[in-house]
């Protein structure tokens, strides 16, 4: 079959009719006729439209991965393996779990040591300046000492509150008053039920 040529006018009044609606699809647009003479637009090419009149769009590049955490500002991430050592030997010097330090540091900062919220918190524990200072951290952005001040403040959460592990997660979230003042369960801060569930989820999964 012989393939028709498509007249310069012709194309600009294709080209304005389609514009619009191959952008608001995303679609590209093939052109030609058929044997009858009758105009074929199509989305993929074929012999009566296999002329390209319009090309789609690239595709955007994906969004970044959000991290556990909200509110951490710093993008880049670590990944789990490289602090493992420190991790562990933190766990050690304050007699934790290590699946709970480490299920802690996912939910705070994706493994992230430079990440900071914009609360204020710094750091893989993601500790608050009153926090750093309360344990001795000098550089919140140095792995060990981050490590070492927020291993020692879920020790300390866990002492005060018998050992419980849901009260601890929700006094490292929103403050040990915060769970006093809602008489010793956890505070009815959807952030704060929605952190020690999803710690918890990362300790049950490891």
């Amino acid at each position: 079959m012989a393939r028709r040529r498509i007249s310069a006018p012709v194309r600009v009044l294709v080209a304005a009719a389609t514009a619009f609606a191959a952008a608001a699809a995303h679609a590209q647009v093939y052109v030609g006729t058929n044997d009858r003479g009758t105009l074929v637009l199509s989305n993929h090419a074929s012999t009566e439209a296999s002329e390209l009149l319009l090309a789609a769009p690239p595709a955007p590049p994906s969004p970044a991965v959000a991290g556990d955490s909200p509110e951490p500002t710093t993008p880049a991430r670590a990944a789990p393996a490289l602090w493992t050592t420190e991790i562990r030997a933190a766990a050690q010097r304050h007699a934790l779990p290590e699946s709970l330090l480490s299920a802690v540091i996912a939910v705070e900062s994706g493994f992230n040591p430079k990440a900071v919220s914009r609360k204020g918190a710094k750091g893989l524990m993601q500790l608050m300046p009153d926090t750093a200072r309360r344990f001795g951290v000098k550089d919140v952005f140095a792995v060990h000492e981050n490590l070492d001040g927020g291993a020692a403040y879920l020790k300390v959460l866990l002492t005060q509150f018998d050992n419980d592990l849901r009260l601890a997660l929700a006094a490292y979230n929103a403050g040990e008053g915060a769970v006093l003042r809602a008489g010793g369960r956890i505070p009815a801060y959807p952030e704060t039920q929605d952190y020690v569930a999803k710690v918890l989820a990362r300790m049950s999964v490891r």
